[in-house]
């Protein structure tokens, strides 16, 4: 169940439910599903029937979905049976996905990322390297139980190179039915935009390293091509201030992403929205449940649509307690990943069914599509929180 319960009818009043625009499209609610990549694709890294039908559960009218992190070229760092969107074959089969969610009224966005430093050389094609701001591998193993590789310090030539992969991705979400793309600039561990801000990956001395300034210059190069090929009220991006996941870090996150908004909100306050992940998000982080940090420096520089995620599955009251507070839009995961129809749940306060963190990534339909939809006569209540 919700923690603490008012009436349902509270619940429909809450400014969770209040319509907002985002670009040139308003939404009737403000739950948002948050790109979470389940590797269900094929074998091409183009999305599967089952995808279409996940996606399409997930939907409600007037409803903001965020297409899972997608390749925005083959040597953007494979990972298996995670999606690309660099061939006519992943585009038509994204086709699918995107009809199914403007069948039921909802509005769809394509998280489009370049991953990289995290990948392995085996999943990328021959002689393509895995790249980084510096040479500085991840601590640790990769999925295949082998150190992380060194990878490759990419030249300002190779740099203009991935921008234009991140053009070409994004006109190719918009071919395949997209609303419009939000750039990944979040959880550096893997993905590339957040290994140059981060100052514990970067390291350079040229242009693209040392200062905020510096280290932000390829996101806002991204965001200035991006926005200039497909329209601004079509571009969006995310952010992660507080990634410490396998030795990510910043010395200075209130500064450099203070920065980054509002450099955003001199130069794009039309873009559709922007979307941080909370601090007290405890899935990447060796700091468990900072209530310390804030995103409210970031919200208070920012005019435009702002989305919020991390760690509302345990606490699903406290969506509505910032949605009150801020008028944020709210990104659920898990729970969105476990109830198809979480937008009613929240609703009617309904209880909610427990995740399977074992499927997340299995394969298959268990886990994925099987969720049951709420039945009063069939559902027991569970806590989410132990979940």
């Amino acid at each position: 169940m919700i923690a603490s319960s008012p009436s349902s009818s509270s619940f429909v009043s809450s400014a969770l439910f209040n319509p907002i625009q985002i670009g040139t499209h308003t939404l009737e609610h403000r739950i948002v599903l948050c790109p979470l990549n389940r590797r269900r694709c094929n074998e091409q890294y183009a999305p599967t029937d089952s995808m279409v039908k996940y996606y399409q559960q997930r939907t409600t009218p007037g409803g903001l979905v965020i297409g899972e992190a997608t390749m925005v070229s083959a040597t953007a760092g494979a990972y298996p049976f995670a999606p690309g969107i660099y061939t006519e074959h992943q585009i038509a089969q994204w086709h699918k996905v995107t009809d199914a969610i403007h069948g039921k009224k909802g509005i769809v966005f394509l998280q489009i990322r370049h991953a990289v430093r995290a990948s392995t050389t085996q999943f990328l094609p021959p002689g393509a390297k895995l790249v980084s701001a510096s040479t500085i591998p991840v601590p640790g193993h990769n999925e295949l139980g082998n150190d992380f590789e060194i990878p490759h310090a990419l030249t300002k030539q190779e740099i203009n190179d991935i921008v234009n992969d991140f053009v070409q991705a994004a006109k190719n979400a918009i071919a395949a039915g997209f609303d419009g793309v939000e750039i990944h600039g979040a959880n550096g561990k893997s993905y590339l935009l957040d290994q140059f801000l981060n100052s514990s990956s970067n390291i350079r001395t040229d242009v693209y390293g040392g200062s905020i300034e510096n280290r932000a210059r390829f996101t806002l190069q991204v965001v200035k091509a991006v926005t200039g090929a497909i329209g601004v009220e079509r571009t969006a991006i995310r952010f992660s201030p507080w990634s410490e996941f396998l030795g990510m870090e910043d010395e200075k996150p209130y500064e450099t992403w203070s920065y980054l908004v509002n450099q955003l909100e001199q130069d794009y306050p039309s873009m559709a929205y922007i979307h941080f992940i909370e601090p007290r998000d405890d899935f990447s982080r060796k700091t468990k449940n900072d209530t310390q940090n804030s995103l409210n420096p970031f919200r208070k520089l920012w005019s435009g649509p702002f989305i919020s995620a991390g760690g509302y599955t345990t606490k699903p009251d406290l969506a509505f307690e910032v949605a009150s507070k801020t008028g944020n839009l709210i990104a659920f995961g898990r729970s969105f990943i476990a109830n198809p129809d979480l937008v009613e749940r929240l609703k009617h306060d309904w209880p909610l069914n427990p995740y399977n963190r074992a499927t997340f990534y299995k394969g298959g339909d268990e886990g994925y599509i099987n969720y049951p939809f709420y039945n009063s006569a069939t559902t027991a209540e569970v806590d989410v929180t132990k979940a």
